[in-house]
C-alpha cells in the first residue's frame, strides 16, 4: 500500500512540483495538498496522512505552528522545507525542536549533483520517515537550566550504499541514496535485530578511554542533544560528533547545543586542541580528521575529495580515530538511513576501541545503528532514553 502524503506549502508551483516528484514512485501517494498552515492541521485530522511535507513560511499559520499542533493533536512525521541561509537554518532548529523529524533545502536540487538524484532523494526521505513510527524521547528540555537556555534541536540527513573506506573520498554535503541502497536497507531491517541492552546488564569495563565518538544521521539532532544535555560540566573526555548536515546549518546547531548543554559544544575548527568536557561538531561540507597530539589530540578539518560519500562522513572520521586513538575510543552510532560509520567502526573495533548503537525501538531511521549491530561490530544496542546514562556508566572508569 502505499504511503499517503499529505504537500504544504503556500506556492501553487512547489505543491505542484513536490507533488508530481512524489506520485511518480508507485509506493508514494499524495492524498490532499495545503496552502497554510491552518490547513495542514485540518488535513492532518481528517485524513490521516503518513508523512507531512511543510514549508516553513507560509500565510495565516507558518510551518513551525503548525508543526507544533499537528504533534500535539495528530502526530505525523514530518518533513520541513527550508533555505540554506544563516535565517533558514535557525528556523529549521525551531520545525525539529517542535517535533519535525526531517528537512530538504527548498531547492533540494542544491544538494543533489543532477536532477534525477534530486527526484530521488525527495522520494527516499518520505519512503524513511513514511515506514517508521513517530518516537519522542522521554524528555528533551534540560531542566535544570535556566528557561532562557532551553530552546532545542536542528536537522539530519540521510545516507547512500557504502563503498569500501579505501576507495572513498568525498561528495555533497547531503548524502544521495541510490534505489540499490534503498532496497539494501529494507532488507537489512528484515534480519535479526540485537536485543536492547538494559542499563543494567551494561557493565563499566574500566577502560582508559580518551576520546568519545558519536556519528548519526537522520533523526540525529534530537538524539543528540537528549544525549549531550545530560552530560555534566566535568564530562572526562573530548567529544567529537559527525552529523551530516549541510555547511549553513552547522554553526547554528553547534551554537544551539551550547546554550542547552553543561558542557561546551562548538563548531570544529581546524587545528583545535580537544580538550576534556568540549564536544566538538563537525563542519558540513567538510571532513574531520583526528591527529594524535601529546596526551589528547587535534583535529584536522578538510575538504576532502569530490569521490566521498558524505560531508562530513562518520566513517573518515572513525578511521582517522583508530590510527591516532586505537582502542582508547568509545564510539556511538545513533539514528540515521544507511551505513555510514559501520567500516570506521570495524577499524575501530579491530584495535580495541568499543562500539554501541542505538536500538531500533528508538531510532526514526535503523540505518546506521543496525549496520554496526547486526554484524557484530557494536557490543550493546542501547535506547536512546538511557544512552547518556550507559556513556557515563562507561566512562566513569575512564
Amino acid at each position: 500500500m502505499a504511503i499517503k502524503v499529505l504537500v504544504v506549502d503556500d506556492s501553487s508551483f512547489f505543491r505542484r512540483r513536490v507533488s508530481e516528484i512524489v506520485n511518480q514512485d508507485p509506493d508514494l501517494e499524495v492524498v490532499a495538498v495545503a496552502v497554510n498552515g491552518k490547513e495542514a492541521v485540518d488535513m492532518a485530522a481528517k485524513l490521516k496522512p503518513q508523512v507531512i511535507t511543510m514549508d516553513i513560511e507560509m500565510p495565516v499559520m507558518d510551518g513551525i505552528t503548525a508543526v507544533r499542533e499537528i504533534m500535539a493533536n495528530n502526530p505525523t512525521p514530518i518533513l520541513m522545507f527550508s533555505s540554506l541561509t544563516h535565517d533558514g537554518a535557525k528556523a529549521t532548529l525551531d520545525a525539529l525542536e517542535a517535533g519535525a523529524l526531517d528537512f530538504l533545502p527548498k531547492r533540494f536540487e542544491d544538494i543533489a549533483t543532477n536532477k534525477d538524484d534530486a527526484i530521488l532523494l525527495l522520494q527516499q526521505r518520505i519512503k524513511a520517515l513514511g515506514r517508521r513510527r513517530i518516537y519522542r524521547p522521554s524528555s528533551l528540555t534540560p531542566t535544570s537550566l535556566p528557561e532562557s537556555r532551553r530552546s532545542a534541536i536542528a536537522a539530519p540527513d540521510i545516507n547512500t550504499p557504502r563503498r569500501p573506506l579505501s576507495s572513498r573520498l568525498a561528495s555533497t554535503a547531503t548524502p544521495v541514496a541510490t534505489r540499490s541502497s534503498l532496497s539494501t536497507t529494507l532488507a537489512d531491517r528484515q534480519s535479526a535485530n540485537p536485543t536492547t541492552s538494559s542499563i543494567s546488564s551494561i557493565r563499566a569495563s574500566g577502560k582508559q578511554y580518551k576520546l568519545l565518538l558519536i556519528g548519526t544521521s537522520t533523526g540525529g539532532p534530537v538524539a543528540l542533544q537528549k544525549v549531550l544535555t545530560a552530560f555534566p560540566a566535568n564530562y572526562p573526555h573530548p567529544i567529537v560528533l559527525i552529523q551530516h548536515m549541510p555547511a549553513a546549518f552547522t554553526p547554528a546547531f553547534a551554537a544551539r547545543l551550547n546554550t542547552l548543554c553543561k558542557i561546551e559544544v562548538k563548531e570544529a575548527e581546524n587545528g583545535d586542541a580537544m580538550r576534556p568536557g568540549c564536544a566538538y561538531l563537525a563542519p558540513g561540507g567538510m571532513q574531520l580528521m583526528i591527529e594524535r597530539s601529546g596526551i589528547s589530540g587535534r583535529l584536522k578539518v578538510i575538504s576532502g575529495t569530490q569521490e566521498m560519500n558524505y560531508k562530513p562522513c562518520v566513517d573518515i572520521t572513525f578511521a582517522s580515530a583508530s590510527k591516532a586513538f586505537g582502542g582508547d575510543v568509545l564510539a556511538v552510532v545513533l539514528t540515521g538511513m544507511g551505513a555510514d560509520g559501520r567500516e570506521g567502526a570495524r577499524m575501530l573495533k579491530s584495535v580495541g576501541a568499543t562500539i554501541w548503537a542505538q536500538d531500533e525501538a528508538s531510532c526514526v531511521v535503523y540505518g546506521m545503528p543496525q549496520a554496526v549491530a547486526s554484524t557484530g561490530i557494536a557490543t550493546h544496542s542501547i535506547s536512546l532514553d538511557n544512552m547518556a546514562e550507559a556513556i557515563l556508566k562507561e566512562s566513569s572508569r575512564g
